[in-house]
């Protein structure tokens, strides 16, 4: 081989090593959390805070699930119910909102249009937390504040899924099989339910995604709403229970097992719908 192949050999071959040592450490720095979470759930109270959290022994990991659905009642059980209800309900319909927003903003000419769709680009850029204040002045003034309707109303509506509903139905939907389809006399709603709804469906599980993954990991505006435990979800609940971790320490292992059941819906909800979810990443790429 000459010297020039040598040299070309080389580079590619270093080049291709730094890439997989760049892989291999974001995939260890990903799942180091998780593989420590799931064996500490499994150990009891002592191996949790001893040395012995990598050993083959001092396994409950039984013990720890029937101790977390009975502490305080069973109280745990209602928070997961409660999450289920604010994520998998609040983001179907805010799913169905955000789309077909996105889809009026695309196929439909109004005055401001542009102006008002750059008000809903702005707001993707306002963080939650400086709306909850004048979110729970609202459902006070309402009459909704420690109410079920307190975090799932305000979850419905997401400006970012709003400009990924605009983005899908420009990917999605030709103008050309909408005005064959008014031709054939079909309405605005019809068109929208029968057709325009069936095409933009990766970009629907896509959003819902986005939605369920947001409002599940919701802690800050059902800390401002809730003074209820009975209407906690389970990032607010396992908070909670981890605040009287230090002064009762039964709590901690509860605590690992809660958080180690709360990702379990995200995990499905991903696996069960990645191949909507991968077409839906690649709207528009070859428009």
């Amino acid at each position: 081989m000459s010297a020039t192949g040598s040299t070309l050999v080389r580079p590619r071959l270093l080049g291709r090593a730094t890439v997989n040592a760049v892989v291999a450490i974001s995939v260890l720095y990903t799942l180091l959390p998780v593989l420590w979470l799931v064996l500490a759930a499994a150990k009891n109270r002592d191996a949790l805070f001893g040395s012995a959290l990598l050993s083959l022994t001092d396994f409950s990991f039984g013990q720890n699930l029937s101790d977390l659905f009975a502490m305080d009642g069973g109280l745990y059980g209602r928070w997961y119910v409660n999450s289920l209800l604010y994520a998998a309900l609040g983001a179907a319909v805010g799913a169905l909102v955000s789309v077909a927003c996105g889809y009026a903003f695309d196929k439909y000419r109004f005055r401001h249009k542009e102006k008002l769709f750059g008000l809903v680009l702005a707001a993707v850029m306002v963080p939650q937390t400086v709306l909850a204040l004048p979110l729970y002045l609202m459902a006070s003034e309402a009459g909704l504040v420690n109410t079920f309707w307190a975090v799932f109303v305000p979850v419905l509506f997401n400006p970012f899924g709003v400009y990924l509903g605009r983005i899908f139905s420009q990917g999605y939907v030709p103008d050309e099989v909408l005005e064959a389809a008014r031709i054939d006399g079909a309405g605005e709603l019809t068109l929208y339910a029968r057709v325009a709804l069936r095409m933009l469906g990766p970009g629907l599980v896509t959003v819902f995604l986005f939605q369920l993954t947001a409002i599940w990991n919701n802690f800050f505006l059902p800390m401002v709403m809730l003074s209820d435990q009975d209407l906690y979800p389970v990032s607010l609940g396992l908070y909670a229970w981890n605040s009287s971790a230090s002064v009762s320490p039964e709590y901690y292992p509860v605590v690992v097992m809660g958080s180690l059941l709360a990702v379990v819906p995200l995990i499905l909800a991903f696996v069960l719908l990645q191949r909507f979810w991968r077409s839906g990443l690649t709207a528009g790429a070859v428009k």
